[in-house]
């Protein structure tokens, strides 16, 4: 099936092979699983057009399983100005693989001056379609994302800007939405960024971050990347996040980081 998922139920949905990562074909990219939440998250509110999501802050437990999964919502604050929305992920054996608390925030037209920060990057016209690294499975989020990058790229260590490009919907037979669209990209930021040499330390990340200032648009998401790593084992990814008419947000990411094991 030509998606993310396919919806069963509401509350249910089939994961089929374009979400899995590239490390372990058992276990999920953590993109599509993060749409997946934030998408369930607004479906449980309500529909209150002058909300709007400013922030998703993501819980990672443990890999998320290429398998059936469920979602459950439930909202945490319902207030005037502000809306708080907990969205969780289970497989069949009830464990919480993953956890989104979305914070909406009341817009209003014109209720204060426009102020853009964070420099301009270049658009994905241009920019050089590098591929993903090697991946030994022939499925997954390498192949459902189209990738361009106009500075750095998945071979090399250090700073990188990529643009992203969903080739398949989230949801099958569902429209993708640029929030989504987002989701998908956002939790790349590490591996696009990575500082360390992969071979020899594992950089793994247990949450994900995303404030949005502006609601996004558009097809294209850019991924502006850089990665630190202290000395005791811990790192920061963190990427500002751009569509073709500029800024709009940043995510970041916490890293465990270690030696890899030999084998």
């Amino acid at each position: 099936m030509d998606a993310f998922y396919e919806r069963v139920a509401d509350d249910r949905f089939l994961s089929t092979p374009y979400t899995t990562g590239p490390w372990d074909v058992g276990a999920q990219h953590a993109g599509p699983p993060a749409a997946l939440l934030a998408l369930a998250a607004e479906e449980a509110a309500g529909r209150r057009d002058e909300l709007r999501v400013a922030r998703a802050t993501y819980e990672i437990q443990r890999p998320v399983p290429v398998a059936p999964l469920t979602v459950s919502t439930r909202i945490l604050r319902d207030g005037r100005s502000i809306q708080l929305v907990e969205a969780t992920l289970s497989p069949d054996d009830g464990r919480e693989v993953m956890r989104v608390t979305v914070l909406r925030a009341r817009t209003s037209p014109d209720s204060a001056p426009t102020v853009l920060s964070g420099p301009e990057v270049a658009g994905p016209e241009g920019a050089k379609d590098d591929g993903f690294f090697p991946v030994p499975w022939e499925q997954g989020y390498h192949t459902a994302m189209e990738v361009r990058f106009t500075a750095g790229s998945f071979r090399e260590l250090g700073p990188a800007t990529a643009w992203f490009r969903t080739r398949v919907p989230l949801i099958a037979g569902e429209e993708t939405t640029p929030l989504t669209r987002v989701l998908l990209a956002a939790d790349s930021g590490n591996g696009i960024s990575g500082a360390i040499d992969f071979t020899r330390y594992v950089f793994v990340n247990a949450d994900l971050t995303v404030n949005l200032h502006r609601h996004p648009q558009g097809e294209w998401v850019c991924v502006d990347a850089r990665t630190s790593v202290d000395g005791s084992g811990i790192g920061l990814a963190e990427s500002g996040l751009h569509d073709e008419k500029g800024p709009l947000g940043r995510g970041s990411q916490t890293l465990y980081v270690a030696p890899r094991p030999k084998g």
